[in-house]
């Protein structure tokens, strides 16, 4: 439907030289092919809609850059929303498509970093999700006004919500900390000295080693039991350090994006199956 993106080591500047062979669409010539879907579902049509646009797919991703998230996902994602706003759009409201598209855009992305970043995986409210994408900008503008300073009360108040839920969204952007950074410079204190020593012995230590020995095997035991497919999204998705993208599978096996997205869920559902009895309490 969409121009795939291609697997390479320079695969984003291929991407982006790929797209700006579609020509952009004048409001006429878009309205009329936005006709032409809405009344006789003319994939040509759609396809031509799509690929009109991509690039603008591409600057609203570029905007999300520094949520540590590979570009390429976050274009693909958009590219999903671009997609779902193509087959929605209603060109009789009067108003030009990337107008509409541009909503689905933010939000498929939106989604696809709020999954993704594990800091906000676990415990995320939608109002922590907008507070989320609102936080770093408000942030720095209070910066620029205030000599590089944060302030906890300005913010709270620019982003209407309590200063409580400001300072905890800071503490989860905020990343990794040193165990050796001073708690108060010139006093020698690192915060290392303030964590208690809450290290097992060597008797739990081997019971734990043991058990994710046990485990690391019984999940082998489950992905040798996958087809052909499941377990190649398993192993190079799932499990892999560097994942490859949806799209780059699709791409291996020559199949959509979504078909990919069914095997993967089709192969989680089988591992836990297999696993259930495993890590159930009743079989301890």
């Amino acid at each position: 439907m969409y121009a795939a993106l291609p697997v390479s080591s320079d695969s984003l500047s291929l991407y982006l030289a790929e797209i700006r062979k579609f020509p952009v669409l004048d409001e006429r010539e878009e309205h009329r092919l936005a006709m032409r879907l809405h009344d006789h579902q003319d994939l040509d049509a759609a396809q031509t809609l799509i690929t009109s646009n991509l690039r603008f797919v591409v600057k609203v991703a570029h905007e999300y850059r520094h949520y540590g998230m590979k570009m390429l996902d976050l274009i693909q994602e958009g590219n999903v929303g671009l997609m779902m706003a193509v087959r929605k759009f209603d060109p009789r409201r009067g108003f030009r498509l990337i107008s509409y598209a541009v909503w689905w855009i933010r939000a498929y992305i939106q989604n696809y970093i709020v999954s993704a970043w594990s800091l906000l995986k676990i415990g995320t409210t939608q109002a922590q999700r907008k507070l989320f994408f609102k936080f770093k900008q408000a942030q720095n503008a209070i910066r620029s006004m205030s000599d590089g300073e944060d302030d906890l009360a300005a913010l709270a108040l620019n982003l209407e919500v309590s200063e409580s839920e400001v300072a905890e969204m800071e503490q989860r952007l905020q990343g990794e900390v040193s165990l050796d950074a001073e708690l108060r410079q010139g006093d020698g204190l690192t915060v290392l000295d303030g964590l208690a020593d809450e290290r097992p012995n060597q008797e739990t230590l081997l019971g734990e080693r043991q058990e994710r020995e046990l485990l690391r095997r019984q999940v082998a035991d489950a992905v040798s039991g996958l087809g052909e497919k499941e377990r190649f999204v398993v192993e190079r998705r799932i499990a892999a350090d560097d994942p490859m993208t949806l799209q780059e599978i699709a791409d291996h096996f020559a199949v959509s994006r979504e078909r990919v997205r069914q095997i993967e869920g089709n192969a989680l559902r089988k591992v836990r199956a297999a696993l259930l009895p495993v890590l159930s309490p009743q079989s301890a």
